[in-house]
């Protein structure tokens, strides 16, 4: 079994190979970590993991030009159903449209548009930076066991995703107001925050993703 980490030029990939190759070992499964540009490794793994560093637009340009990756992608987790996780701006992506420096369209996978964060308080600084508690809404996912409100997970980011529906949000933080921290849907999870940066919980969301059977 094979788990591909899209390498289109946005991405901590090498942190995050090595969380998931530690978790290969946590989750006791015989997968392989594949770092790749190729849309037909893409098309054929077994699970998918989309990283992203940076602002919306240029991830999402430098996605569209891979030659055949977001086919190569939809025919991953929507034509053959294969578990799917996004990170960070990877998350992102999974919305409707982000609205960093202009408006982009993101995949629309999930009913979610990116906004700048806009704390209640003015002395909370951006970039939201650091760690923070989550709070988990959907307890039951396979995705989130053992992970539960009071986690602690580490946040970089400047934007956030507004959900159109509140079931596809399955945690928060608190940052002057609720900041979306997990969403989902289907074969798809995504993290605003960084698991292969989160310690104990960033591995085990990570083991909990290869041992998932949607």
């Amino acid at each position: 079994m094979t788990i591909a980490i899209i390498d289109y030029g946005s991405g901590n990939l090498r942190s995050a190979a090595k969380a998931f190759e530690r978790a290969t070992l946590e989750a006791q499964t015989a997968q392989t970590v594949r770092v790749t540009d190729r849309p037909d490794e893409v098309a054929r793994a077994d699970r998918v993991v989309l990283p992203g560093v940076g602002a919306f637009g240029d991830c999402r340009r430098g996605l569209g030009a891979v030659d055949g990756m977001i086919d190569a992608l939809a025919e991953a987790v929507h034509g053959r159903g294969r578990p799917f996780l996004g990170i960070c701006v990877g998350m992102q992506l999974m919305a409707r449209e982000g609205r960093e420096h202009g408006t982009h369209p993101g995949l629309d996978w999930v009913d979610g548009i990116v906004e700048p964060i806009t704390p209640d308080d003015p002395a909370l600084k951006i970039p939201h930076m650091g760690w923070n508690d989550l709070r988990v809404s959907a307890t039951g996912h396979p995705v989130l066991e053992g992970i539960g409100t009071g986690q602690h997970a580490y946040f970089v980011h400047s934007y956030a995703m507004t959900m159109a529906d509140p079931a596809q949000v399955l945690a928060t933080v608190d940052y002057g107001g609720p900041v979306t921290a997990i969403v989902g849907r289907d074969t798809m999870v995504g993290t605003q925050f960084h698991p292969e940066k989160s310690q104990a919980t960033g591995l085990r969301l990570i083991t909990n993703f290869l041992r998932w059977a949607p």
